[in-house]
């Protein structure tokens, strides 16, 4: 349930296009941006914080809470998440995972705390806020687009990002509306022992402050399978570094 969270790397990023496809990879950087609102828009985003309720079936079991997500431009995030044990005869679990920009741990009420390190910490720091897109060459990422793969009943465009360290994502987009709906990517989960396959599907794609966002997002991996769907989105809001920092208990 822990890495569950991590989700943001690829739930962030949203597409929209004109009717062509694009022939370069800058071009389809260019319809990402434009997608999510445009870089002027963009531009004006210095935070979110985002609240909703999650769900997560594991072994056969529903189990429901609440989750708050919160970013601080340039790659400052955390995940708060209190599920509700009692189905399982147990107590509210309360999972509250932070990176600074530089590191990252996470505080479970039922283990305790640890850092994040590795492929785990890597990730947190590839996803910038608002877009990875945003700056992907300065930050040493490489975008490809790799053709059309069939997607249930669509010809998903894909698009692969690389970048510097950490998780190779492939990205499928509507080819109507260029809005991302699923990503692909091989992680590290110490817990679970080693690399396993993370598909994220957003959908539900809504305006907040001229900026498109999905709503609900799933993420399914071998183990586990979360649902979140957010109820308020907030922009600009003042956050204290503190927020992020190990120093807050």
């Amino acid at each position: 349930m822990k890495s569950a969270m991590r989700w943001a790397a690829a739930a962030g990023i949203v597409l929209w296009a004109g009717a062509a496809q694009a022939q370069t990879a800058d071009e389809a950087v260019e319809k990402v941006l434009a997608a999510m609102g445009g870089r002027a828009a963009l531009a004006k985003l210095t935070s979110r914080v985002a609240t909703g309720a999650i769900s997560v079936s594991t072994q056969g079991v529903d189990i429901g809470g609440t989750i708050e997500l919160t970013y601080k431009a340039p790659n400052k995030a955390r995940s708060l998440m209190k599920l509700d044990l009692s189905a399982v005869g147990g107590a509210e679990l309360v999972v509250d995972s932070r990176c600074d920009g530089k590191t990252a741990f996470v505080i479970d009420s039922r283990t305790g705390e640890r850092e994040i390190t590795g492929n785990q910490l890597e990730n947190m720091l590839n996803a910038s806020f608002p877009s990875p897109f945003l700056n992907y060459k300065e930050a040493g990422a490489k975008v490809e687009i790799a053709g059309k793969e069939k997607l249930g009943e669509k010809d998903a465009i894909v698009l692969v990002h690389t970048p510097k360290t950490g998780s190779v994502s492939r990205l499928y987009f509507d080819p109507q509306t260029w809005q991302l709906i699923r990503s692909v990517a091989k992680v590290n989960v110490p817990e679970a022992g080693g690399d396993i396959e993370r598909t994220t599907d957003p959908s539900d794609y809504r305006d907040v402050d001229g900026v498109k966002l999905p709503f609900t997002v799933v993420v399914n991996d071998p183990r586990q399978s979360v649902t979140i769907r957010l109820q308020k989105v907030e922009h600009n809001k003042p956050l204290d570094d503190a927020l992020f920092s190990r120093a807050v208990k």
